[in-house]
Formats: structure tokens, C-alpha cells, sequence
């Protein structure tokens, strides 16, 4: 099954004082590995956003080639806005971007893989299903 990463997984995994060991780096290759991870654009834009050093930015840029985007429809825009209806009127904020990949994975009927903690609140009152380190 594929899995859609989000940005705070692929953060902690190109950081370069990344921990060695660190559980979700290691599901991460393996799920690059068995090429079952998905970006998209928004994801993508977030992770070239703000790298200062030109080179650095385009070696970025060309690793992060290798993984398509999937496509973000109309329909998930307006998915996307009503999970962050439904997630404030519960008293939940969250991002733009965040219910953006909820809305992707929710027509996918993928998991989200993701290091931040909104997205387990966004469990409660969405239909996502997030996806955990098998290690």
C-alpha cells in the first residue's frame, strides 16, 4: 500500500544532525525502498522553501524529482477546507497543507505518515489513518 509523506518526515530525514537511529528515517528508506511513498506539490514547495544556498537547493531539488506528485484536484481543495471546518469547529487548528493531505490521502485511501502530532488529532474527527514505524 502506498503511504503519503509529509513534510515533517521528510524534514527530520534530510536533516543532517539526523539521529542514526532514528526510527522514522529508517521507515522511510524503506518505504523509498519499496517505492510506496508519495509527495505532493504543496509538500514539495515546503521542503524547497527556504534553502539560501542555491546548490543546495537544486541537489534538493533533484533528489526530490524522483517521487511524482500525486495529482490535487478541486475536489480536494474543497475536501481539504471542510476537514479544517469540521477540525475548528471541535476547538483543532491546523494548516492549510495539513488538510490538504488529509484530503489526498482521504480520496487515495492511503495513510499518512507524518512526525507531527496535529495529525492525531485530526484522527479524531477525520477518516485518515496514519501510518507507523514497523520498527
Amino acid at each position: 500500500m502506498r503511504v503519503l509523506i509529509d513534510t515533517s518526515v521528510w524534514s527530520l530525514a534530510l536533516r543532517r544532525n539526523q539521529p542514526a537511529d532514528s526510527p522514522v528515517v529508517t521507515e522511510l528508506i524503506e518505504l523509498i525502498k519499496e517505492v510506496r511513498g508519495q509527495m505532493i506539490g504543496p509538500v514539495r514547495q515546503e521542503l524547497l522553501s527556504g534553502i539560501k544556498n542555491q546548490v543546495q537547493f537544486q541537489k534538493l531539488r533533484n533528489h526530490l524529482r524522483a517521487f511524482p506528485d500525486l495529482e490535487v484536484t478541486t475536489r480536494d481543495y474543497e475536501s481539504a477546507a471542510d476537514f479544517f471546518n469540521i477540525c475548528r469547529a471541535k476547538g483543532v487548528q491546523g494548516s492549510n497543507t495539513d488538510f490538504l493531505i488529509c484530503a489526498v490521502a482521504v480520496r487515495h485511501n492511503i495513510p499518512i505518515f507524518t512526525t507531527d502530532e496535529d495529525f492525531t488529532l485530526f484522527k479524531i474527527h477525520l477518516p485518515i489513518t496514519l501510518h507507523l514505524p514497523r520498527i
